[in-house]
């Protein structure tokens, strides 16, 4: 099934409804883990300085999940801490008319990160063999057909020394439903409210079901699908910042070479302090 950070086991089939989208791991509140939050927060940052100059790989991380699921937050809350000159995110919505002329990985390929880089998806490619789906935009022999175009895609990614995480945020129908609500009882809230949320969430067993078969099709062990439990949004930012940490531990990355030759530079840079 998955791990205790949610990383499913590549080949094994998915079920959702085994997975409780307010479970915590005994957890009580954001205030018994807040230490430990600081503690990953600053480590993250560590390893980032040490991706950024080694600029040897890359790491993309992406975010899918239902309307409502807290993509934008969990980027905002887990990203952070992290020198904003090393980090992107990128936002997948409709796309344009440019991008229907290519095929549909062509507009995610050209914003997928350079060596030092981490970058955030905020949806992704994987909407190709989702919501056309649900909506009968391609057949569900297409759709898995994409689903094989995808892998063969962060396949190249890998070899290409970009490591590849895939973060599912698992919520509850009832809790997309209190969002909505207060999305639009609250009027500094309205913005967050796309009417068309409200039709997607008709399809709400469609969706569960397409989703199971792109984290049970698209699961490797190079690039891996992580089920984070959603509902409590202090576990879903806590539960994605260690998966981040230890995604850059195993990467066993370093600092940057030393550069001897720069030492010929100090006699002229001494001989100016020595001046005042």
């Amino acid at each position: 099934m998955s791990d205790s950070l949610g990383m499913l086991t590549p080949g094994k089939k998915v079920s959702l409804k085994e997975w409780n989208p307010k479970d915590t791991q005994d957890i009580k509140n954001k205030e018994e883990i807040q230490q430990e939050t600081n503690q990953l927060k600053e480590r993250f940052a560590e390893l980032q300085s040490k991706l950024f100059t080694e600029k040897k790989q890359a790491v993309l991380f992406v975010f899918q999940g239902m309307d409502c699921s807290g993509k934008d937050g969990v980027i905002k809350q887990v990203f952070s801490n992290l020198n904003p000159a090393g980090v992107t995110v990128h936002s997948f919505k409709s796309p344009t008319t440019e991008e229907l002329s290519h095929d549909f990985l062509w507009r995610a390929h050209s914003v997928t990160p350079g060596r030092g880089y981490i970058a955030a998806f905020n949806r992704s490619y994987y909407e190709d063999v989702l919501i056309t789906r649900v909506h009968g935009q391609v057949s569900d022999k297409q759709a898995k057909r994409n689903i094989k175009h995808i892998k063969h895609f962060e396949q190249l990614l890998l070899d290409s020394g970009v490591k590849v995480v895939k973060i599912f945020l698992h919520i509850s129908k009832q809790f997309q439903l209190e969002k909505l609500i207060d999305r639009i009882e609250k009027p500094h809230k309205n913005w967050k409210l796309d009417p068309s949320d409200l039709q997607e969430r008709k399809f709400w067993k469609q969706y569960t079901q397409y989703y199971e078969d792109v984290l049970e099709l698209s699961a490797t062990k190079q690039a891996p699908w992580y089920v984070v439990p959603s509902d409590n949004r202090w576990y879903r930012d806590y539960t994605v910042l260690r998966i981040a940490v230890q995604t850059l531990e195993e990467m066993k990355l370093s600092d940057p070479d030393p550069r001897p030759e720069l030492e010929s530079l100090l006699p002229e840079l001494y001989k100016e302090r020595d001046k005042k």
